[in-house]
């Protein structure tokens, strides 16, 4: 279907007969545009939440807690929620059930791979199989580098990373077997660059874009139609960052839970937001390092975003 419109539109513009080369090239660009567009929309092809069983770590509070509001306005078959916070889970879970039926909980430990996977059974017994997946667990340690201990770094790698390796390998091959699902991974903009005082939390975040990237690329070959889609936000106004100053504006947590469930339905590879977090990759790759650091530390002021930070150094 996408060749055979890239095919029509290209038998068009050459049967056209223009009167100068200036007229052809704007017809050009006019053609590849909507080519563009045309794969866009092609792409666009949905993942839809309705009727679909939803599975959301980091679920009680925060950005988990919209994307699962939306999740269950989108008409959710299931929606099962994950989360260390007993209290707060029991209280979203409370709050959702009062209009929704259909919501579960389960109290998990990330750092725990027992629990990961007694979760991921009970998950199984409850509702069956997951369609999407969106891990969004994390913590944010706040420390320089030197001032962690070893189970600090244990800790934020193995929450922020290899967590969501292990939940995924859970429901994967069920979802290879389908020849379908969703997972969306909630990495960060500090994956992509680093930041004092974000150590750990940075090498965590690139880990995820790596591996996730890699994930997509074996779906490819697998030829599955499993998606995956990463999300590299900036800064997200949850109780994860207290104190935390940027010149790059702070999103809404609202805000943020919308662009992700739109990204996962429209099966975007990568979500980031704000707009420039969309550039970092090529500003990074042609920029020699004084210039980078230059531009993120002293024009936009990455560098010193961290050094108010009041959160609980864990």
């Amino acid at each position: 279907m996408i060749l055979n419109s890239i095919h029509s539109k290209i038998e068009i513009f050459n049967s056209i007969n223009y009167q100068n080369t200036d007229e052809r090239l704007k017809t050009f660009f006019l053609s590849f545009i909507i080519i563009i567009y045309n794969l866009d929309q092609t792409y666009f092809t949905m993942s839809k939440f309705e009727g679909k069983n939803i599975l959301i770590t980091g679920g009680a509070t925060g950005i988990g807690k919209e994307m699962a509001k939306i999740a269950l306005e989108k008409g959710a078959a299931n929606l099962i929620l994950w989360d260390i916070d007993e209290t707060k889970l029991d209280e979203t879970k409370t709050e959702f059930k009062n209009k929704y039926p259909n919501v579960f909980s389960i109290v998990v430990d990330l750092s725990d791979l027992q629990q990961i996977i007694a979760a991921s059974e009970k998950t199984k017994q409850l509702i069956g199989s997951i369609d999407i997946l969106i891990n969004n667990a994390g913590i944010l340690i706040g420390k320089y580098f030197h001032e962690h201990t070893h189970a600090d770094i244990h800790k934020g790698m193995v929450i922020n990373a290899n967590a969501y390796m292990h939940v995924v390998r859970e429901f994967l091959p069920e979802m290879l077997t389908r020849n379908s699902g969703h997972i969306c991974n909630v990495a960060s903009a500090a994956g992509m660059l680093g930041n004092p005082r974000m150590s750990i939390y940075c090498a965590s975040k690139s880990a995820v874009i790596g591996w996730s990237d890699s994930l997509r690329l074996e779906m490819k070959k697998l030829n599955n139609n499993i998606k995956i889609t990463v999300i590299t936000p900036n800064y997200i106004n949850t109780g994860m960052i207290p104190g935390v100053k940027s010149l790059i504006p702070i999103i809404d947590k609202e805000k943020a839970a919308q662009k992700i469930i739109w990204g996962i339905e429209r099966n975007r590879t990568f979500v980031r937001f704000p707009e420039i977090v969309y550039i970092l990759p090529f500003l990074k790759g042609i920029l020699p390092i004084p210039w980078f650091d230059f531009l993120m530390g002293k024009i936009f002021g990455v560098y010193k975003t961290m050094n108010t930070f009041s959160g609980k150094q864990e």
